[in-house]
């Protein structure tokens, strides 16, 4: 957010070193006046010289810090400072007396000497053979490092990658580099393949060497991730990577089977099929696991003489309901399979029959745990069933290793203290994060998955709630029957009918539901604005909050109706600029005091406070409002659902305006009222699992502006999202269809 500057001094003190990351917090003498900087500058020691470029920002804790992102040192070269730098405590063994009597011996050649000929330092008074030679390795080490450090510095390369290729390969981290300097996108070092691509460039590295096209390959494969392919055919992969690379075929089969042999990727066919289908290897996994995981819990599940329909009378007395067959069915599969996955549309009675389900387990003295893939899916979870909610990552616990990947504490020797776990929201939780989570389970953990599987799949890799449905691998029950109550409302009507391939009623003007013919990107924008802005707050049975009741969702960032330009005007209307209200630009937005933000990235560092409890982490898709903003001390003070946290603003570049947001960043949540405009091209957006999953956000008021024709053509287009995944056929090819003893399972046709 702030333009880069330079700084050059001496390092006076280390105040806190990471070892692993090489995260640095020092004091800098710069021109007699000391500066606190902080980043990841590896194995600076006092007394060095350091030039950095960098930004000053205020930590909410600390105070004015300069923000290292560039380091380039020099060793001491004065006798007093090398004196300094050697009783710093870099060498071990060697304190203030025995650094005063080396430089004194050596002067300003004592670096010199102690890098190339260390063994010299017995020349010095009390100086002992073990002593030097314990020196001696401590030196080969820390000038080893250094110059590694050096050496990527000269190419450009931060440190932090140079701090893990030096933990990796050590003193031979240069020379097999060079060799491979593709070795450097590894995950445990993570360079982007185009950051590396101008490191080997300027070491002449063929265009097809195995290498680089290897790294090519799995850098394709992790691109495509993103657009939720665990894997892809290689008749689509080679001709890509061809392309790409600017190679010939030979040289990428040459490196593709140098990769499979080294199992860095992994290969599989489909049943009756001879295409090949090309993973990562973790993705690979991934899905094999949750396979052979659902086959063990499968024939696991114990059929014993319980009387579930006593239990499920019992239910039906203490909440005063009267369960439907198929709600029925469902609580009696949870129960008596312990494989159960409960889906349905809005209106049908899931989470009545997810609350029957918690209760009976709880009856019989079972712990019970809740997840969904996210803060705001979760708390909406707790909301309903009144249990309380986690989200997945927080449930594991999640943590993270020196390179920035996730681990999490929970896992196969480390289990859930559960019996029962519940997630909701399955149709947003991908196939990594699933085959963490079924790890984290005891073999008889009994796991009930609730979820929608006409949304959005989920932003993760695989399409997994439609492949656990259509493979039949387990229990579906899917609710079919419109409530009363629900039936008196035309957003699930609506809802409905667009699932089942027709156009919903815009004709309707006493209802919940209404549509506002619009052709002119201008005049849908203002006829929005103004209903958010002016006339759905006013409105007497209504009385919406603009901020805190209304949401624009949109299905596109781009255009006048897209979220980026909407945020810009919304914020003009609700949150203009005033002069005693402060605010803070970002590179897309101007945050003020009052904005409503939402976060975009997964930050498990803040902490937040709640009730006068403490918490931490605030993750992609909270939504908060900027209660104050304080630039002297570099802090904001910000609300994400009555989480209070103080926000250092130098991470608000992790934050967007969230009077719009995308139907993709809706997802788990809902809002008493959404507003969203439907008029424009975006064609790889107009489907119709994208138009249901915006309909069923709202509670109780939905606005449409836009042309019956696009809601026509997103209706009429079922097209679902072509996600390369395996795991439907892994799932059918080990898993025989298996229905309970003695019933008929309510399941989705294939």
């Amino acid at each position: 957010m702030a333009e880069a500057e330079q700084i050059e001094g001496t390092v006076e003190h280390i105040l806190y070193r990471n070892e692993e990351n090489g995260y640095v917090v020092l004091d800098l003498n710069v021109s007699g006046e000391p500066v606190t900087v902080t980043g990841e500058l590896g194995d600076v020691d006092e007394g060095e010289c350091l030039s950095l470029i960098g930004q000053y920002v205020t930590h909410p804790r600390f105070g004015q810090q300069f923000q290292a992102e560039a380091c380039e040192r020099k060793l001491p070269n004065t006798t007093e400072s090398i004196q300094r730098y050697l009783a710093s405590g870099v060498f071990k063994g060697i304190g203030k007396v025995m650094a005063a009597k080396i430089v004194e011996v050596f002067g300003e050649r004592t670096l010199l000497v102690m890098e190339t000929d260390p063994m010299r330092l017995m020349e010095v008074r009390g100086m002992s053979q073990r002593k030097c030679e314990e020196v001696a390795a401590e030196a080969k080490h820390i000038f080893s490092l250094r110059s590694v450090m050096t050496y990527f510095e000269s190419y450009g390369i931060k440190n932090r990658y140079a701090m893990r290729a030096y933990r990796v390969w050590g003193d031979q981290c240069r020379d097999v580099i060079e060799r491979n300097p593709y070795l450097l996108c590894e995950e445990e070092i993570g360079m982007s393949f185009k950051s590396v691509e101008s490191y080997a460039h300027d070491l002449h590295i063929p265009r097809d060497s195995q290498c680089r096209v290897g790294a090519g390959i799995l850098h394709l494969l992790r691109h495509n991730l993103t657009g939720g392919h665990t894997c892809l055919p290689l008749d689509r992969l080679c001709p890509a990577a061809v392309q790409f690379l600017a190679i010939n075929e030979t040289a990428f089969y040459e490196a593709y089977n140098k990769e499979l042999q080294e199992e860095t990727i992994v290969e599989y066919k489909k049943a009756g099929s001879e295409r090949e289908f090309v993973y990562l290897k973790e993705y690979f996994d991934a899905e094999e696991y949750i396979t052979d995981r659902i086959g063990v819990m499968r024939d696991f599940g114990i059929r014993d003489n319980t009387d579930y329909e006593a239990m499920i009378d019992a239910a039906e007395k203490s909440s005063g309901m009267t369960y439907a067959a198929l709600q029925k069915e469902a609580i009696r599969a949870a129960l008596s399979r312990g494989l159960l996955i409960l889906t349905g549309g809005p209106g049908t009675g899931k989470t009545t029959t997810l609350n029957a389900i918690i209760s009976c387990f709880e009856q019989q003295g079972n712990r019970v745990m809740i997840a969904a893939p996210t803060g705001r899916a979760a708390k909406r979870v707790s909301d309903l069933t009144g249990y309380d909610a986690k989200t997945i990552h927080r449930l594991l616990e999640v943590q993270f290793d020196p390179s920035g990947q996730q681990k999490f504490v929970h896992g196969e020797g480390n289990p859930l203290a559960c019996d029962v776990l519940v997630v909701d929201e399955m149709s947003m939780v991908d196939v990594l994060l699933f085959s963490n989570l079924l790890r984290a389970l005891r073999l008889g953990c009994k796991v009930i998955l609730v979820g929608d599987s006409d949304q959005l799949p989920s932003v993760g890799a695989g399409n997994l709630l439609q492949h656990l449905i259509v493979s039949r691998c387990m229990p579906v029950v899917e609710l079919r029957e419109i409530f009363r109550q629900a039936q008196q409302s035309t957003i699930v009507t609506n809802a409905h009918r667009i699932v089942h391939g027709e156009m919903p009623d815009l004709m309707r003007k006493d209802s919940d539901f209404f549509f506002f013919h619009r052709t002119e990107f201008d005049q849908a924008a203002d006829l929005l604005i103004d209903l958010v802005c002016r006339r759905l707050p006013s409105a007497p049975q209504y009385r919406f909050s603009p901020t805190k009741d209304i949401q624009v969702i949109c299905p596109s960032r781009r255009g006048t109706l897209g979220v980026v330009e909407l945020n810009k005007a919304l914020q003009a209307r609700l949150n203009p600029p005033e002069a005693n209200k402060s605010q803070v630009r970002s590179p897309l937005y101007e945050f003020r005091e009052g904005d409503k933000v939402m976060q975009t990235k997964n930050n498990y560092d803040i902490t937040w406070t709640k009730d006068g409890e403490n918490g931490q982490g605030i993750f992609n898709g909270d939504i908060g409002h900027i209660l104050s903003i304080n630039r002297r001390r570099g802090e904001a003070v910000i609300d994400f659902d009555g989480r209070r946290t103080v926000y250092p603003i130098m991470l608000m570049e992790q934050l967007e305006l969230a009077y719009a947001i995308t139907v993709h960043k809706s997802q788990g949540s809902e809002f008493e009222a959404v507003v969203m405009p439907l008029l424009g091209k975006f064609e790889k957006l107009s489907y119709r699992n994208l138009l249901y999953t915006a309909v069923t956000r709202a509670k109780r008021l939905l606005i449409i502006i836009g042309t019956p024709q696009k809601v026509e053509q997103m209706v009429m287009n079922n097209r679902r999202t072509n996600r390369y995944s395996c795991l439907r056929d892994m799932l059918e090819r080990s898993i025989r269809p298996e229905e309970p003893d003695g019933t008929e399972m309510e399941t989705l046709p294939t």
